[in-house]
């Protein structure tokens, strides 16, 4: 075993999960965001993190309107992810660039994302900042499956995505 420097080790994590972020401003225009770092943190109630770099426009939304979506980008919507991962929502209305369609929330005001294998209603429960990063905690106040949607993509980097399936059985 060698020791390397901790961006190095990083390059490790893949594939990860993906998830887009929504979330809306004021007015109700919608921003998405495609990020790597999710997961649920409780059963009861349902919670689920997100971490969100401070820079970004998803975070001065989320720390503004205390809601967002979650949702699980199905196999076709690679380049929706590229799009949205390359462009900030302060300069453009990245929901028209990307092609994606969306349908509204049931409990809050960030939309669903068409297509995607499962959108989580999140309200913000809480927030642990983490150097650049705030992990933002939001309690899932209603979810939705799109049976229809063939699986979950993984991220491998570099704009390579994989279909996530369950490995058969022995």
């Amino acid at each position: 075993m060698r020791e390397v420097e901790v961006r190095e080790a990083s390059l490790l994590k893949y594939p990860e999960w993906i998830v887009w972020i929504v979330s809306a401003d004021g007015t109700g225009r919608v921003n998405i965001m495609p990020a790597g770092w999710s997961m649920f943190t409780s059963h009861e109630p349902p919670m689920y993190a997100v971490s969100v770099g401070h820079d970004r426009y998803t975070h001065a939304l989320i720390r503004t309107g205390r809601e967002f979506t979650v949702a699980f980008p199905s196999p076709g919507m690679e380049k929706a992810i590229q799009y949205c991962g390359t462009r900030s929502g302060r300069e453009e209305d990245k929901v028209s660039g990307s092609g994606l369609r969306l349908r509204p929330a049931t409990r809050i005001k960030p939309p669903l994302v068409e297509g995607a294998v499962v959108n989580l209603e999140c309200r913000l429960a809480a927030e642990l900042e983490t150097g650049d990063h705030t992990i933002f905690v939001g309690e899932v106040v209603a979810a939705h499956i799109e049976d229809n949607a063939p699986g979950r993509l993984l991220n491998f980097g570099s704009g390579l995505y994989a279909l996530a399936r369950p490995a058969p059985s022995s």
